[in-house]
């Protein structure tokens, strides 16, 4: 990380607890080294508890910066016990960052969760939904001057960026949310209720995550003070997150994103992104979703990013959480 500089870095932030999902790889460990480094602690939640233990040791973050919980996102039993787990630290929640996500581009026919939804859309949205709505009550204890929580976005959820026009396999779009009214159990495994996609179901599902952040802001900010926020910290292109895709395109799609867009940023950078989101006064405004574009360079300055009609529509805001909520036994 020589030479990569945050806002942080010239900052006076206050250190608390944050907990992170997916942490034991990609942008989620190099955020908790970057908070670590800033005087964090850092509750890795993963679904591999010695994965997350040997990529700490392997950045060299120290034991008593983090305490090591397992969840599987995917099956809404776990994040109770997550919930359950954490609690039994004793600890307080400052912030809690959204950040574990799965991506299968390749399924010919959905997976699906123990609770029987198609996996892509249990683990980034349900699972999330039901995490969020339980240690609410925890960010609204916490005595930290600027209580948080903070969701990783994409790009290819958003259409007001050209990452979110391209239509393969197609764009991200929630429709009337048939599959969301039909109860998500098989054969349904999409949100608008159509045949599996299953690059879609990934695009979906972080459209959701987004629809959500705002619709958190809307319901709850005025009244909780908890800050309500989504990022892109840009292109990161050779994340783990794309395992299951071809080893072509794990080659391919780096080098174009370094070579002709412009566009790449370091787990490294990206993981400091999402470091001064959590922590920097300059990012404590709630109902934004920030972004550093997706060209921008290392030094590129970060701007609140204007997000797409499907992901500010106050209507379809409003269903999703109702078919949340139901979904995830609330």
């Amino acid at each position: 990380m020589s030479g990569i500089q945050g806002v942080g870095s010239v900052s006076g932030s206050v250190p608390g607890t944050v907990l992170i999902t997916g942490a034991s790889s990609g942008v989620g460990l190099f955020a908790t080294k970057a908070l670590a480094d800033r005087g964090w602690h850092v509750v890795m939640a993963c679904r591999d508890t010695e994965k997350a233990r040997r990529a700490q040791a392997a950045l060299a973050i120290p034991d008593q910066a983090v305490t090591h919980l397992r969840v599987d996102l995917g099956d809404l039993d776990s994040v109770r016990e997550l919930v359950k787990a954490f609690h039994a630290t004793g600890r307080p929640l400052d912030t809690l960052v959204i950040n574990a996500a799965v991506y299968m581009p390749r399924l010919k026919e959905p997976k699906r969760s123990p609770q029987g939804y198609e996996l892509s859309m249990a683990t980034n949205h349900l699972g999330h939904f039901l995490l969020i709505h339980l240690l609410l009550g925890d960010l609204q204890r916490s005595s930290h001057p600027s209580r948080r929580l903070v969701v990783l976005g994409t790009v290819t959820a958003n259409s007001k960026e050209l990452g979110g026009k391209i239509p393969i396999p197609a764009p991200a779009d929630l429709g009337d949310l048939a599959g969301f009214a039909a109860g998500f159990q098989a054969p349904v495994s999409m949100a608008n209720g159509k045949p599996f996609k299953p690059g879609k179901a990934y695009k979906d599902s972080k459209l959701c995550n987004m629809i959500t952040t705002r619709e958190l802001h809307r319901r709850l900010h005025d009244s909780t003070g908890i800050i309500f926020t989504s990022l892109y910290p840009g292109c990161v292109a050779d994340t783990p997150l794309f395992r299951d895709t071809p080893k072509a395109f794990q080659t391919i799609f780096p080098w174009f994103q370094k070579t002709i867009t412009g566009g790449y940023v370091s787990q490294a950078l990206a993981g400091l992104r999402v470091a001064d989101v959590v922590s920097e006064p300059a990012f404590a405004v709630s109902g934004v979703h920030w972004s550093w574009g997706n060209r921008q360079k290392k030094d590129g300055e970060h701007f609140r990013q204007e997000l797409s009609e499907k992901a500010s529509n106050p209507e379809t805001a409003s269903r999703l959480w109702d078919y949340s909520l139901r979904l995830v036994g609330l």
